[in-house]
């Protein structure tokens, strides 16, 4: 025994002793065999530098990209079999733009980046319900699973075992034995709490599920990037959902530990449905390995709405495309404003791009207005997030914090004319290395709906002053250097 401690010890020696080459090696790696944006490698080489090893397996955790392209092929070949239903979209594209209203034609730019980067179909024949609270959200959603005669597809980055799913998946479980299609699709990440048992039990019961991007040992998940974020519920392609709220008892405000949840879904009738529809079947097709392309009945049901007659497109993102699509449209969105850009969203860590353009913008005269939580879910973030809200605010813009629970709503509204709101954050998580999903909507009486609600959020925020800024604690000078030094990593 003591033989082999005196190897160990030797091989420790030899290991540390040479830490210098090591850590030239790991940087090496860093380097020169990945693409990716230099103040991203020159954070992780300073992270590597003061952290030496420690470093390196922090990267391994969250910033190795070596696999990506391998992982996302299949994804990518399943992209091609919907060409021909991209190469539809594009043929619809001018007819489509000359129905739009005489406001609205100020973002075919835009409309036109979307049918052309990702085939993100236009159309003009949708209700939509937006929902603020997680109880009204999910009673329509369990009324619209109960109304299912086909199938149900439905797709969370978060699903708890708790008492919000386990009323949802009683009547999942009943519309299986009625001969319903139901599946549900997870991402591993987030629902690592969960009991493989229990997906188990519903497959046993006629549920189809599938895990995305599964853990590589058991429920020990090593890989925090490339997490499916998106939350989508179609069923019978007569309604779909898309939004912030996953299913867990947080979201219906059962958590002493956030209170009031505060968030934004929509609920959508109408051709738009389709856009959710191919979005989960691509995502199902990845993880499942069942090609639901090849199943007619998921293409059937498309009705139009009968109230609002939206314009609105479809739109994601994520790594397995080069175009970052949710990114650019914020992006357009800013800078095509006018008047005023409207924010929200519990992460704030935007590109260079997106918040020189929000600067610039709050110099030029447009109202630019930002809300964020009161309090922190993941602190690197918060800080890092309370880091860039600063500067937005010694600019002149207007940036609250909410204080009536945890704000998880995520989206723009530009000018009362159009809006954007899905699963993304402002965040270049969101922008790269997650798979997103947002409504991108171009109608005036749901865009000042969206508005207004921003408004009413108002009476429950603390606004963001340059003196109170400026006062800020040394701690917290400190919390938001150290984060904003690592926010191209967070």
């Amino acid at each position: 025994m003591e033989y082999f401690f005196e190897i160990v010890r030797s091989m420790a020696d030899f290991f540390f002793g040479h830490i210098f080459i090591w850590n030239f090696l790991f940087a090496t790696a860093i380097i020169f065999f990945q693409r990716r944006d230099p103040k991203s490698v020159w954070a992780w080489l300073l992270l590597l530098y003061f952290i030496p090893i420690l470093g390196f397996v922090f990267y391994l955790l969250l910033g190795q990209d070596f696999r990506k392209r391998k992982m996302f092929r299949i994804k990518e070949l399943e992209d091609e079999l919907n060409k021909a239903i991209r190469q539809q979209e594009h043929q619809l594209k001018e007819t489509k733009l000359e129905e739009l209203d005489e406001g609205i034609k100020d973002y075919t730019d835009l409309i036109m980046y979307n049918l052309g980067t990702s085939g993100s179909m236009l159309t003009n024949d949708n209700d939509i319900d937006i929902f603020i609270d997680g109880n009204e959200k999910f009673d329509a959603l369990k009324e619209d699973l109960r109304n299912a005669k086909h199938f149900i597809h439905m797709q969370y980055y978060i699903i708890k075992n708790d008492v919000l799913f386990n009323q949802i998946k009683d009547i999942l479980i009943e519309k299986a034995a009625q001969g319903v299609e139901v599946r549900v699709l997870f991402d591993a990440m987030g629902c690592r709490t969960v009991n493989h048992k229990f997906w188990k039990q519903l497959n046993a019961r006629g549920v189809k599920t599938a895990e995305f991007f599964p853990a590589i040992l058991g429920r020990l998940q090593l890989r925090m990037n490339y997490r499916n974020h998106r939350k989508i519920v179609v069923v019978d392609n007569k309604v779909a959902y898309v939004g912030g709220f996953n299913v867990a008892k947080e979201y219906i405000d059962l958590d002493p530990k956030f209170g009031h949840w505060r968030d934004t879904h929509l609920r959508i009738k109408g051709s738009a449905v389709l856009g959710l529809q191919m979005r989960f079947i691509m995502d199902w097709n990845y993880a499942a390995r069942e090609n639901l392309l090849q199943n007619p009945k998921v293409f059937l049901g498309i009705e139009a709405g009968k109230r609002d007659f939206c314009e609105m497109q479809i739109i994601s993102s994520g790594p397995d495309n080069t175009a970052q699509q949710i990114r650019d449209n914020y992006m357009r969105l800013i800078t095509k404003a006018e008047k005023s850009i409207y924010i929200q969203t519990p992460y704030f860590i935007p590109d260079e791009s997106i918040f020189n353009a929000l600067l610039i913008a709050s110099h030029s005269g447009i109202e630019v207005n930002v809300m964020i939580p009161c309090m922190p879910d993941h602190p690197f973030v918060y800080w890092a997030t309370y880091s860039y809200i600063g500067d937005l605010v010694m600019a002149g813009a207007n940036c609250y914090t909410y204080n009536n629970g945890f704000l998880h709503s995520k989206g723009i509204i530009v000018d009362g004319k159009v809006f954007c709101y899905g699963t993304a954050n402002m965040d270049i998580r969101s922008f790269a290395l997650n798979f997103e999903v947002n409504a991108m909507v171009y109608d005036k009486k749901k865009a000042l709906e969206m508005e207004q609600l921003f408004v009413e959020d108002l009476q429950f925020c603390s606004q963001i002053t340059k003196d109170s800024y400026a006062g800020r604690s040394l701690k917290i000078r400190l919390k938001e250097q150290v984060c904003r030094l690592l926010s191209p990593l967070l």
